[in-house]
């Protein structure tokens, strides 16, 4: 999810952009200036100098600092030690370069709070080991990395890609299984305390590929539905809603509620929209997913076992065209919009209701962003769902969240992945997310505890995301997976536009899945398929 350098924004607000250039965001009405922009700040920390007590590293120099901080045996500890044995031995690298893109490199490279060192210079410290980051246009990640694999450039040592892409890095040859590594060093990225969320279905989803470690996560980049409290505490708008529906005004619960409060509060000749969801090319069908998965309880798959195409059914045809008929309370211009636009309009009071990356609240619920008009009339709330044999099937979808590899031509691979494994594990990961300096979101239950955590992102949208989170579908993983989204993507957007209809539209994407399917191995793709339905959720809610 990400384009234009995090230094040409200003303020929170200019993280609106994440993928768009600047020129983009600047048209939505929401940059103010360009340079550096300011962060959140827990006021000045006094000194904090030294570790705690059976603390053997981690940052200093600010209150709260020992909740970053590690005894010798966490996995941020054993990362620490394992490098220095390598150093010892001769197998370390002098530096390690990670290729990432330049709207996450500020919250390695910047101190947060005030006091603290930045993430580089505590690795660096601890280590001896320089961090080279190269930045990498936001957007363009994948391309350069397989400019790096195909040409055999040995450029980076790490990189960093939308999650969806680890299947055909994998098939590729271009990263590394990490499988020996975790089991060497322990990351315990599924502890039921710290870890991810939903444990080892939670780091299937995010790390894995046909039931192997390819990626380390940097990133929580989920969908989440956020709404304005304004309007829906508003008791004219409680009174006139129930009037007409027959029901209390509040968050929706299912996708009908969802669109019966969209149609309410849509009205544009006012500057108001109901909803605004992407529906653009790239990025729309996102929202399509969240449809169609919720169709099945506990979940309606893309494929089955045999790797046939589900899409073309009645269920891939009825969330098609739900998500047609919705369109009608978005924008006249939705399908052209892409995320400054989105984050700019909910920014200027435009819209009831948006589904957006976690970090929307971060950015516009914040005093320090003058451009936004909703500061402080932010709400959030879990996805809209079905019910579904007594059962509310509620899901959401990853999309597009940063995971990390390492580079098959890196000299030093254990070392590169010991880089991660720090980067990545709880104390270490939460510190850093803390920092509104970049796009890196949270996704650990100790990330959803922290207090300066949840400060960054409001306590009120930290306890839905993580419950969003555990309601989850991965987006394709497979070998293939830029053909099978194309042709999604495509065949969408002719029925959003009415030169397909549902129907047609389904049936030309199952066509197209097919040959997609052909082209890269059945065979490949059947044991991908199953490996990753370990990732899918299981969580259903109670109705009413």
């Amino acid at each position: 999810m990400r384009t234009p350098k995090w230094e040409e924004f200003m303020t929170i607000s200019t993280a609106i952009s994440r993928r768009r250039l600047l020129s983009t965001a600047a048209s939505a009405g929401l940059v103010t200036a360009v340079g550096t922009p300011l962060y959140l700040r827990p006021g000045r920390a006094r000194a904090a100098d030294g570790l705690a007590e059976g603390m053997v590293g981690g940052p200093t120099g600010f209150d709260g600092a020992e909740r970053y901080q590690y005894g010798p045996d966490t996995p941020e500890a054993r990362a620490i030690e394992a490098i220095k044995e390598l150093k010892g031995a001769g197998k370390a690298p002098e530096r390690i370069v990670l290729g990432l893109s330049d709207g996450s490199i500020g919250q390695l490279t910047q101190p947060f709070p005030e006091g603290a060192p930045s993430i580089k210079e505590l690795w660096e410290a601890e280590t001896g080991i320089t961090l080279d980051i190269v930045g990498v246009p936001n957007g363009q990640e994948f391309t350069k990395v397989m400019q790096d694999v195909s040409t055999k450039g040995g450029a980076f040592d790490i990189y960093a890609v939308e999650w969806n892409r680890l299947g055909d890095l994998a098939e590729t040859g271009g990263i590394v299984n990490l499988d020996e590594y975790v089991a060497a060093h322990k990351p315990e990225w599924d502890d039921p305390e710290r870890g991810y969320v939903g444990g080892e279905q939670g780091v299937s989803l995010l790390n894995n590929y046909r039931g192997s470690t390819y990626g380390v996560s940097l990133d929580g980049d989920f969908q989440i539905w956020n709404h304005r409290t304004d309007l829906f505490n508003d008791p004219t708008e409680q009174k006139a809603f129930a009037d007409k529906y027959g029901y209390e005004l509040a968050p929706p619960t299912t996708f009908k509620q969802h669109d019966e409060i969209a149609a309410f509060f849509h009205r544009p000749d006012q500057g108001l929209f109901g909803s605004t969801d992407l529906r653009n090319q790239g990025w729309g069908y996102t929202n399509w997913y969240q449809r169609f998965v919720s169709m099945a309880s506990p979940n309606q798959f893309l494929f089955d076992d045999e790797g046939k195409p589900l899409i073309n059914s009645e269920a891939g045809i009825n969330a098609t065209q739900e998500y047609i008929d919705s369109l009608a309370h978005h924008s006249p211009d939705a399908i052209s919009w892409g995320w400054p636009e989105q984050y700019g309009n909910f920014a200027s009071g435009g819209a009831a209701m948006t589904c957006a990356f976690s970090n929307l609240p971060k950015f516009l619920d914040n005093p320090v962003n003058e451009g936004s008009k909703v500061t402080g009339k932010v709400g959030s709330h879990l996805p809209p769902g079905r019910e579904i044999d007594g059962k509310l099937i509620r899901r959401t979808v990853l999309w597009l969240n940063l995971s990390a590899s390492v580079s098959s031509q890196s000299a030093y691979p254990e070392a590169s992945y010991l880089l991660l494994q720090w980067l990545g594990s709880s104390r270490i990961y939460s510190w850093m997310t803390a920092n509104p300096g970049g796009y890196f979101d949270p996704f650990q239950l100790s990330n959803f505890a922290d207090p300066l955590v949840r400060q960054t992102y409001h306590d009120y949208h930290m306890d839905v995301v993580r419950e969003s989170v555990a309601r989850t579908v991965p987006t394709i993983n497979y070998p293939g997976a830029t053909a099978f989204h194309n042709a999604l993507d495509e065949n969408l957007v002719a029925a959003l536009t009415g030169s397909k209809s549902a129907a047609d539209a389904m049936a030309d994407t199952e066509r197209q899945w097919a040959r997609v399917a052909r082209r890269v191995g059945e065979d490949k793709l059947v044991e991908a398929i199953k490996a990753n339905k370990a990732a899918w959720p299981t969580i259903t809610d109670p109705i009413g």
